[in-house]
């Protein structure tokens, strides 16, 4: 079996995805995944000779100063994006996999979007529903709104929402191997509402959402109350491989208190895979070698999984490493 290949990114220069990259890289199990197509600057990091320099235009850039969040580090950030999903939508690499960045960078360096999912879709021109998914080993979340105040989130909900988010999350299950995913949907208001005294979105715009993602070929159960459904998701018999939640915090509070140096994010519903490790730049550690790459592994490994899928599902031009 031909190996995928991937963009790889240090991610933002300034915290501490180049050390974590380095680290991955000397460990040599990455090898068994993917080939590597490192997008970075040129001698910050030691690799092995297996891995590909891309010369793009932050090659040469000038040292950044570490732990400062400026225009510099986020332009030269928003540059390397933009390198990685060319490589991969020009057929040079089948995935892009990409260190941790820093919003207020990024947005400093010129980043207008609300992050950069956002970004890239509209680098990659793509109009359809996508979002962002969150693993944790074996479990996944999509959710229906993201970084969005809390006040807003019920007004933004509705049923075509609901049902693109199980949409998505279950195609991207499909993506990483498995075939028939099961998934779990979170209610909004305490107690899933209790029969509407709390809060009436569970039967007005959530259950009908369930209802139309299962119209559409994509079978969830719930909702459920939101504060037991990752107790069912992981520990009823045959547990769960994903749970849509309906805001930012009701998916990721439980993420990261199961694992937060583990966890991977994956840009769902894009048109190639794209992942990044699920926690931030840690510029307090930058530089200081205590940063764990675990996470970094397991978002490279996910993205090689997921490339592996792309390949085996379409027509595969020359493979070139140039």
């Amino acid at each position: 079996m031909t190996l995928p290949t991937l963009a790889l990114f240090t991610g933002d220069p300034a915290g501490i995805g180049p050390e974590l990259v380095e680290k991955m890289l000397q460990n040599p199990a990455w090898q068994t995944h993917a080939r590597v197509i490192l997008i970075g600057q040129k001698g910050s990091i030691q690799v092995p000779h297996d891995v590909v320099w891309h010369e793009w235009s932050g090659f040469n850039a000038p040292a950044f100063e570490r732990g400062v969040a400026n225009a510099q580090n986020g332009r030269y950030m928003i540059d390397a994006l933009a390198a990685g999903v060319d490589l991969v939508m020009a057929g040079q690499a089948d995935a892009f996999c990409f260190a941790p960045l820093n919003k207020s960078a990024l947005r400093q360096g010129g980043m207008t979007q609300e992050d950069e999912l956002r970004w890239f879709a509209e680098h990659m021109h793509y109009t359809g529903v996508c979002g962002e998914l969150n693993v944790l080993k074996n479990l996944w979340t999509a959710r229906v709104t993201s970084h969005v105040p809390l006040s807003e989130v019920s007004s933004l909900l509705n049923p075509e929402k609901v049902a693109d988010a199980i949409r998505m999350i279950s195609q991207a299950l499909r993506a990483s191997g498995i075939d028939q995913p099961r998934v779990a949907v979170c209610g909004l208001n305490p107690h899933n509402g209790d029969n509407g005294n709390y809060g009436d979105e569970e039967g007005r715009i959530i259950a009908p959402g369930v209802q139309l993602a299962a119209d559409m070929g994509f079978a969830a159960d719930g909702p459920f109350p939101a504060d037991t459904a990752f107790v069912r998701a992981i520990r009823s018999p045959g547990g769960y491989d994903g749970v849509v939640t309906m805001y930012h915090d009701q998916g990721q509070i439980a993420m990261k208190l199961m694992g937060f140096e583990q966890g991977v994010t994956v840009h769902g519903g894009l048109p190639c895979p794209i992942t990044t490790p699920a926690h931030g730049t840690a510029y307090d550690i930058a530089g200081r070698g205590a940063a764990n790459p675990q996470a970094m592994t397991n978002a490279f490994e996910l993205a090689a999984r997921m490339a592996h899928s792309r390949r085996s599902s379409q027509p595969q031009p020359e493979e070139t490493l140039s």
